[in-house]
């Protein structure tokens, strides 16, 4: 009896915290206690006996949606999987839109939780990125870190300049649609940008590390 009762509370704090991600999703990260409970079907008590508090619910979604963002990422990287890995994810785009909505709605509050969540996707994208180079799928670089965070702020910065971020209500219903739209325009340019190289040569590139040898000297 004790395990089913284990079991059950599993559940409940894993269906809590699906809840308060599409919640917060939704309406921002003020989102009432109340309504995520309502949203999981349980009492909001039942949200502090699992979670100790709002920070810590919070916590939870965050380390919850970083970890998806992970596997994502490393399963279109990593050597096992095939270009084509993309293209099927992104025609499971519709399951993402929750974790984008999550997303935009963390860097739209900002503040300290904020920049603490952009600063563990970049040190994830580092990890990520370097099993990729290890794989032969990406080139090695001067500044691995530099690198890996460039990409994430160029990532999270046009997901944010983007209509749904400036909503106070999102609807979920209708993000998966924008979210597949959105990836579609985008995958293009970014294949190519990554791909074929922006400049013909490397001209700028060794005038720069030219100018900044000579600087160190």
């Amino acid at each position: 009896m004790r395990s089913t009762s284990v079991a059950e509370d599993l559940t409940a704090k894993a269906r809590i915290r699906d809840a308060a991600v599409r919640r917060y999703a939704a309406d921002g990260m003020d989102a009432p206690l109340r309504a995520i409970a309502a949203d999981a079907g349980v009492s909001p008590g039942l949200i502090v006996h699992h979670f100790g508090s709002r920070a810590g619910l919070r916590q939870a979604c965050d380390e919850y949606v970083l970890e998806q963002i992970r596997r994502t990422k490393s399963s279109v990287i990593g050597a096992q999987h095939p270009p084509g890995a993309l293209l099927s994810q992104m025609a499971e785009a519709e399951e993402y839109a929750p974790l984008v909505g999550y997303v935009l709605r963390c860097l739209q509050a900002g503040g300290k939780l904020a920049s603490d969540f952009v600063e563990q996707m970049v040190a994830d994208a580092i990890v990520y990125i370097e099993d990729g180079v290890r794989s032969g799928v990406i080139r090695p670089s001067r500044d691995p870190e530099g690198r890996a965070r460039v990409l994430v702020e160029m990532a999270v910065g046009a997901l944010l300049l983007q209509l749904p971020a400036r909503q106070e209500h999102l609807d979920l219903d209708e993000l998966p649609a924008w979210f597949r739209s959105y990836t579609e325009r985008i995958l293009l340019p970014l294949l190519e940008l990554f791909t074929e190289p922006l400049f013909t040569d490397r001209s700028f590139l060794d005038a720069y590390l030219a100018a900044r040898q000579r600087s160190a000297t």
